[in-house]
């Protein structure tokens, strides 16, 4: 097998349990050389017991398993792993987890574990696996395509506007009751009480079809942030109480925790859930941090009250927007807060919904990516249009009676396809960053008080520069270059999408024509 991908070692048991989920033990220790690993397992379904890990090198590896169950507990082999292949770099990590260079910068950096740059450009389709299977291959292919190379998405289903609907599968075993007074609501009018589940039995036929998006997803290079908790909840999975979340997230880790390109995010909007402790949401992510053998990233988002993401096993924060008006804004007082990545998760959505953060233009939606990468974060796209694309869904009429029905297929939740105009733009930003020198870093107020006090901007010490100046619509820009360098310059129109090379070589102070036109930026490199 190849170094970063799963080995999952299956066994069955003949014993019978009330309860395997529950009942038996399970964990694996994986060595090769001087590394050993723990990594527990879990019950998939019919009397079969897994443990999976993910090989950080290549080798010859043995295991043993252990194992409360008599006909599983002392299973061994060993396993040969190859070098990864060109394209497979490992999971996503923290720069400076990874390499010790004494370069503060790094402390705000992603790699991934082969130490290649990764710039997360992220996207969100919170309930994408709930859809019909051509909406699912179709978001897949726009995102094959696209700018993206991350997503967010949800495990439990989401009832909101758009998401009035029951999925087809759910994570436990149970789902609608039976009883007449049940049957007869409406779908859109039911709550938790017309449903019933098992916290303490999953559904493997849930969790394979998760697992086989995961994998798609792999496959385009797309890392995923599952979103473990979140409050759009009619079904009850926001209130299954502590010793269900608990059980629940142990299982999700141990299950998920192998591949390479998962991320977790604890909870969507964590503080629309205030019957959940702030100790409770430590409790949680201090679980998923030991349950996780992949050892892989973890955030917790909020609606309004930021959560401390200076906590231990906060590896970096997730933040929605915090004021009408200032977003990203607020990445350069956030890092400072917290010495850690801040990801702008939610930032506002290029769409038409009818509330103010998903009616963003795609001016406004690519202004904010270019401030708040130019402030040393990273910000993540959504998109809610609701007239652009629609769906044909099985809708519960109530009796039991199932009708086709077009909704809207909106991307923020839905998937499908992407109709916005920022997306392309996204993607130009990515590329230009991505082009950039492996030491660019945001250029501090102080450092230059007279550029820097209406602009945001990254520097590789005096060699290399980029200047942005969002919606300010400047005719010229005089610099000041430092003494003894020379330097070439382009103008880059961010919404046009042009980079345009200007005449000549540049030092000391110089004037550059912007054109009187917003969403501008100035590129120098010295020569």
């Amino acid at each position: 097998m190849e170094q970063y991908r799963v080995f999952e070692w299956t066994g069955n048991s003949s014993v019978v349990y009330d309860n395997p989920f529950k009942e038996v033990s399970l964990w694996g220790l994986f060595t090769c050389g001087l590394t050993s690993v723990r990594a527990d397992g879990f019950y998939e379904a019919g009397g079969r017991y897994a443990v999976r890990f993910c090989p950080d090198k290549a080798g010859l590896w043995s295991y043993v398993i252990h194992s409360s169950d008599p006909d599983l507990d002392g299973a061994q082999g060993t396993f040969t792993v190859e070098k990864a292949a060109p394209g497979n770099h490992g999971k996503v990590c923290l720069k400076n987890e990874l390499v010790n260079s004494g370069d503060r910068e790094d402390a705000y950096r992603f790699v991934y574990q082969d130490g290649t740059p990764f710039y997360p450009f992220g996207t969100t389709c919170y309930a994408w696996i709930n859809q019909s299977q051509k909406l699912q291959k179709e978001t897949l292919e726009t995102l094959k395509n696209g700018p993206f190379n991350k997503i967010r998405m949800c495990i439990f289903p989401k009832f909101y506007t758009y998401n009035d609907y029951d999925p087809p599968a759910y994570a436990y075993e149970g789902g609608l009751k039976k009883d007449p007074e049940t049957l007869a609501k409406a779908e859109k009018d039911r709550s938790f009480e017309d449903y019933s589940f098992d916290y303490y039995r999953f559904n493997d036929a849930f969790f394979e079809h998760l697992e086989d998006c995961i994998r798609a997803l792999d496959d385009i290079g797309v890392e995923v942030e599952i979103i473990l908790l979140h409050p759009y909840d009619r079904w009850g999975f926001s209130r299954m109480g502590k010793d269900a979340d608990l059980f629940y997230l142990s299982y999700v880790a141990r299950r998920l925790g192998a591949f390479k390109n998962i991320w977790w995010s604890l909870a969507n909007e964590y503080d629309l859930m205030p019957w959940k402790s702030n100790a409770d949401w430590d409790q949680y992510g201090r679980l998923i941090e030991a349950e996780d053998a992949g050892g892989h990233l973890r955030s917790i988002h909020q609606c309004m009250k930021l959560y401390d993401h200076g906590r231990p096993w906060i590896t970096h924060a997730s933040i929605q927007r915090m004021d009408l008006y200032r977003t990203v804004e607020n990445i350069t007082g956030w890092r400072n807060d917290y010495g850690k990545p801040v990801i702008v998760d939610e930032a506002g959505y290029e769409g038409n919904v009818d509330y103010g953060w998903g009616s963003l233009s795609a001016q406004e939606e690519t202004r904010r990516f270019w401030e708040g990468c130019l402030r040393g974060g990273y910000v993540t796209h959504g998109e809610t249009y609701v007239d652009r694309g629609m769906q044909t869904i099985g809708y519960d009429q109530g009796n039991g009676l199932i009708k086709a029905q077009q909704i809207p297929a909106v991307w923020w939740a839905h998937g499908g396809k992407l109709y916005g105009q920022s997306p392309e733009r996204i993607g130009f930003l990515r590329k230009i960053l991505e082009e950039a020198p492996a030491g660019a870093r945001p250029i501090e107020r102080e450092e230059n008080p007279m550029e820097m006090w209406d602009s945001v901007g990254l520097r590789d010490g005096q060699k290399w520069y980029l200047y942005y100046y969002g919606f300010e619509h400047i005719l010229y820009r005089n610099y000041q270059l430092p003494a003894g360098h020379r330097y070439k310059i382009e103008r880059i129109d961010t919404w046009d999408m042009t980079v345009t090379p200007l005449d000549g070589i540049y030092e000391e102070k110089i004037r550059i024509r912007l054109g009187g036109k917003p969403y501008m930026a100035v590129r120098m490199t010295e020569v």
